[in-house]
């Protein structure tokens, strides 16, 4: 790993703690959501109904709880008149749950206590500092479900038993998105097929993304020719079944803090506009679009060079 374990165990103790006294302090541990005669699983139940009539099943997957906590949840609602169900039109062996007149009166009275209370919340916070804390808790909140897609899946270094798998990757990759072998892409590089060795230099390296055992992707780290100090981030492909899991930003993160373990200043990367995503993610983790390309990377048809200034 780039960084130490024991510093890794640190940054995710201080996050637990703090996620611990957020829970306590929002009272998601309490009986009920403030004044009103609702448990946190029944508000948050009532919130959803509100947008829409949904199943049990629907209602669990929204909450991230299990069904029998769902229909529970459902079930002291209906209790309360705030909540009907009926048989699901389509399956009859589903119930529809939706929120009665009592029940929208009832949504309309949490949302305002909660309004009230976030106002008062964020009343010891300038707008700068509030506006970081919602940036902040947006990203830590797709981290998390982004984390829970990459279940199963392995980051780790690449290995010369790997070679054949991981050059079969950028071949296809590169097909896909018509970046052919006679232009000067990436694919026409003729170590394509040994990159263990070619990364076995000091100052670099390359680790792939494998699941069940399959190669699915990889990206690495080389020092860029010409350019003291400057390394390059290289050769991020990933098959379109590993996509869209945030293992591009978790992979760009991890060879970034190589980078500066290693001592670079800066991080250079070449990419094309065909390649869209890709530039939005490096737009988005701090790289600057230049004028003109460094090094001599020999990729001349991509035409969008880009840096990144590492802090160390």
């Amino acid at each position: 790993m780039v960084r130490s374990t024991q510093v890794q165990e640190s940054q995710a103790r201080e996050v637990r703690q703090l996620s611990r006294q957020l829970i306590r302090q929002l009272g998601m541990l309490a009986g009920a959501v403030g004044k009103l005669p609702l448990s946190p699983v029944q508000a948050h139940a009532l919130i959803e109904l509100g947008q829409q009539s949904l199943s049990i099943k629907q209602l669990a997957q929204l909450l991230n709880i299990d069904k029998s906590n769902a229909s529970r949840a459902v079930t002291h609602l209906v209790e309360k008149k705030l909540v009907e169900t009926r048989v699901h039109q389509r399956d009859s062996r589903s119930l529809q749950a939706s929120l009665t007149a009592k029940g929208r009166t009832m949504l309309e009275r949490l949302d305002e206590q909660q309004d009230n209370y976030f106002l008062q919340v964020l009343a010891q916070l300038t707008d700068e500092e509030a506006g970081q804390i919602a940036l902040a808790l947006g990203r830590f909140q797709r981290a998390i479900v982004q984390a829970k897609a990459q279940d199963g899946i392995e980051i780790r270094p690449l290995t010369p038993d790997d070679d054949a798998a991981i050059a079969a990757v950028i071949r296809e990759v590169s097909a896909e998105y018509g970046l052919t072998p006679d232009k000067g892409y990436g694919v026409a590089d003729k170590t394509l097929d040994c990159l263990s060795e070619v990364y076995s230099v000091p100052g670099a390296a390359y680790w792939v993304i494998c699941q069940d055992g399959q190669v699915l992707g990889g990206g690495g780290i080389a020092p860029l020719a010409s350019e003291p100090g400057v390394c390059e981030l290289q050769k991020m492909y990933f098959l379109p079944v590993i996509r869209g899991k945030g293992l591009a930003r978790r992979l760009a993160n991890h060879s970034l803090a190589f980078a500066r373990q290693e001592g670079y200043r800066e991080c250079y990367l070449e990419t094309t506009a065909v390649l869209h995503e890709a530039v939005k993610l490096y737009e988005s983790l701090g790289f600057e679009h230049l004028t003109a390309p460094m090094g001599n990377t020999g990729h001349d048809a991509c035409e969008i060079p880009m840096l990144k200034r590492l802090s160390l």
